[in-house]
């Protein structure tokens, strides 16, 4: 035990720490929270279309008309499918927030870059022919959304880069200094900006004469499909859980930096999920975000809510008996902190077993389950990720009771799990008291 101390603290620590400290990874972990509250509100209205209580269709065409489901999908495409047009801002704002430089401007090119990578064209049938055809100008809403993910990281941390260089070569036009601070911003900008505007535009038109036709389905082919296929696997995932354990364990926040690189993944397979249930279709991941937040981490990293049981039921010394009841409120909502610190879990070799065991025993028992088709697959509804338990299960299956009893069974295995260990430390905490007392 002393050994694996000496190791997180000497060799694990300094680079954990350092890693939880890359400013790119940051800009995109904070960039992508951007995101997330339009994501969440367009996730409610694919909840309100979608709710499998009898006679709500005709309640519902009685009020909207016929195509209400079409008109209910309209908040969606405007929020959950903007995702990656608000992370192409945000990413580029928080970047350069890091840099020191005018994130606003810096959030602005990238947003214009990325439309500009992007092309303006949908297929389109036309009433009577037999073959589609380009209708230029149109904005591809798939493009804004999860597919366009990728590109628009690529494109925030370029167009920052470039913007960076230029200003710190001191490149920029400057105003006197009665000009107003955001006309002078402005023309500081303007180089910068034309730079970004110029390179992206070349490079789109060098791609568009390769078989590739543009940088969108360079992403696709060439980075998001082997990255998929690692993070859309039950290895992938237990790989990265385990990632995240290994750096709560060492106090780092595991999840924030894990998700700086595999949010992207998850979340475009929570899109697919989503156009999937909208259209009626097999849904055709397993992996999403919601897999993680709801079926793998409940009660927080760690999947402490199973501990946070066992402290309230078999706590015989004081201190974790109160720590018990004061966990207990925030665990209801995903918060661990308490217990990951107050405990604590964080360079406690005892429990650190149980807080990797727990999560990965998770991951393959609801990935067995749904792919044997014994609990319904996440819909692509990314309902916050401080819904309660059961709660959660439910309404992130679409409404299937199997994903509320999938929590029910992970909980009581996380109970088990952890019970022999906290009985140990418990006991340990109980003769630590006794001995103050005497």
């Amino acid at each position: 035990m002393g050994n694996f101390i000496n190791f997180l603290e000497q060799k694990f620590m300094p680079f954990a720490a350092k890693l939880a400290g890359q400013r790119h990874l940051n800009a995109l972990k904070d960039g992508i929270i951007l995101a997330m509250p339009m994501i969440i509100i367009g996730s409610v209205f694919l909840i309100l279309g979608y709710l499998p209580i009898p006679g709500y269709a005709d309640f519902m065409a009685g009020l909207f008309g016929d195509q209400w489901l079409t008109k209910l999908n309209y908040p969606v495409d405007a929020t959950f499918n903007m995702m990656a047009l608000i992370a192409a801002f945000g990413i580029a704002y928080r970047l350069a927030e890091r840099y020191g430089l005018d994130a606003i401007t810096s959030g602005a090119i990238s947003l214009c870059a990325f439309l500009l990578a992007t092309p303006f064209n949908v297929p389109f049938i036309p009433q009577g022919a037999n073959e589609a055809v380009d209708v230029a100008g149109a904005i591809p809403v798939a493009l804004m959304g999860s597919k366009g993910l990728f590109v628009a990281m690529l494109i925030a941390m370029f167009s920052t880069e470039v913007y960076r260089f230029i200003v710190n070569k001191n490149i920029v036009i400057k105003m006197p200094d009665g000009v107003p601070p955001a006309v002078s911003k402005s023309f500081v900008a303007l180089i910068p900006g034309f730079v970004i505007i110029l390179l992206v535009w070349i490079i789109r038109l060098i791609i568009e004469n390769t078989h590739f036709g543009s940088i969108h389905n360079i992403i696709g082919d060439l980075l998001a499909k082997p990255l998929g296929l690692l993070g859309g696997s039950m290895f992938g995932m237990i790989i990265s859980v385990s990632l995240i354990q290994l750096l709560w364990s060492a106090g780092l926040h595991g999840s924030n930096i894990v998700s700086g690189v595999m949010a992207p993944i998850w979340l475009n397979a929570t899109g697919e999920n989503m156009e999937a249930f909208k259209a009626g279709k097999e849904l055709p991941n397993i992996i999403t975000q919601q897999f993680l937040d709801v079926f793998v981490n409940i009660g927080g990293s760690g999947a402490t809510f199973g501990l946070v049981l066992v402290m309230l039921i078999w706590a015989k010394s004081q201190q974790m008996k109160q720590l018990g009841k004061l966990s207990a409120g925030p665990g209801v909502f995903m918060i661990n902190e308490p217990i990951i610190f107050g405990m604590p879990i964080v360079m406690n070799p005892l429990l650190i077993i149980p807080f990797f065991l727990v999560p990965i025993v998770n991951v393959i028992t609801t990935y067995l389950a749904m792919d044997w088709g014994i609990v319904a697959k996440p819909a692509g509804i990314a309902i916050p990720w401080t819904t309660p338990p059961i709660i959660g299960g439910y309404l992130a299956t679409g409404g299937h009771i199997s994903g509320a009893l999938m929590q029910l069974f992970n909980i009581a295995l996380g109970f088990l799990i952890y019970l022999p260990f906290f009985k140990i430390w418990d006991k340990q905490k109980q003769k630590e008291e006794q001995q103050v007392q005497q």
